[in-house]
């Protein structure tokens, strides 16, 4: 049987950032450019998203996801650029997008965001913005949920809030004895080992996960590469975090990647291979690990 081929990159933060109007910076926005100014416009490069982009393309997976952080401060000059990057990407229907909380920054960003890339993120019967969402491409049930609620300075935490999470239960039990891979995009992880970056209703997502399973879950947020696995109703679920998509090697966070996960089933089983490719010593993007997830 071939192998349905999902390509998942996250957080590209993408750069370089627009000149703000002196009205946006207010409150947070005003530190969040500090840092841009001072720090993150040297990790973020748009020759690294650049070139990842193009090797990833040059993959030709059946399908990409992107979880979230598009935009950096969620300004108004942000968002058009951020559309013509994603477009390049790949269309609607063959990108599914979820937010991230930078793409919810401050009040208000949120409602822009959906406004920018509603058509990504929309199910097969459903409205544009709407939580959980369900698309379903060759053997794949993509499930896509917003964690990206706007917090106070120096938090980034995400929240799914109760009204989606008994939605998610709903959906995953409608699916449920159908042959789908079921893949979970969320921004945040569910497990993380910052509060001021964790996902805070974390426990009753994991609990709902218990209760219906998926196959995998794919998140961002971080910016490392990272395998977790969480209790499903008949095994583990592997839960993978990829690097931001635009970053150079900095501190302990390693430089931009994507991953590429082949699924195919076998004798009534769910087989899933992940392929990790990005930036290493160099500056080419090249072949960097490879796993059996199932």
């Amino acid at each position: 049987m071939t192998a349905f081929t999902l390509a998942h990159l996250s957080d590209p933060h993408i750069p370089p950032l627009p000149a703000p109007d002196i009205g946006e910076l207010l409150g947070k926005r005003m530190l969040g450019y500090l840092n841009w100014t001072r720090n993150r416009h040297r990790i973020h490069r748009r020759e690294v998203l650049d070139a990842l982009v193009a090797d990833l393309r040059a993959q030709h997976p059946d399908h990409i996801a992107v979880t979230g952080d598009l935009v950096n401060l969620a300004l108004a000059a942000e968002f058009a650029p951020a559309r013509a990057w994603l477009e390049s990407v790949g269309p609607p229907d063959h990108v599914t997008l979820v937010p991230g909380n930078h793409d919810a920054y401050v009040r208000g960003a949120r409602q822009r965001f959906a406004d920018t890339f509603g058509d990504y993120m929309h199910g097969d019967a459903g409205v544009a913005g709407d939580f959980p969402f369900l698309q379903r491409r060759g053997p794949l049930a993509l499930i896509g949920v917003s964690t990206a609620v706007p917090t106070a300075p120096f938090m980034a935490t995400g929240t799914l809030g109760q009204t989606q999470i008994d939605a998610l239960d709903r959906l995953l039990a409608g699916v449920a004895g159908q042959q789908l891979f079921r893949v979970l995009l969320i921004h945040h992880p569910l497990r993380s080992k910052h509060s001021h970056k964790r996902l805070t209703d974390s426990d009753a997502l994991q609990a709902v996960l218990k209760r219906h399973g998926v196959e995998l879950i794919l998140h961002g947020h971080d910016h490392i590469h990272s395998t977790m696995w969480f209790e499903g109703p008949i095994g583990r679920i592997p839960a993978v975090g990829v690097p931001s998509a635009s970053s150079i090697a900095h501190g302990h966070k390693p430089a931009a990647a994507y991953n590429l996960f082949a699924i195919t089933r076998e004798n009534d089983a769910w087989r899933c291979e992940q392929r990790v490719r990005g930036f290493g010593d160099g500056l080419d993007v090249r072949e960097l690990q490879c796993a059996t997830l199932l």
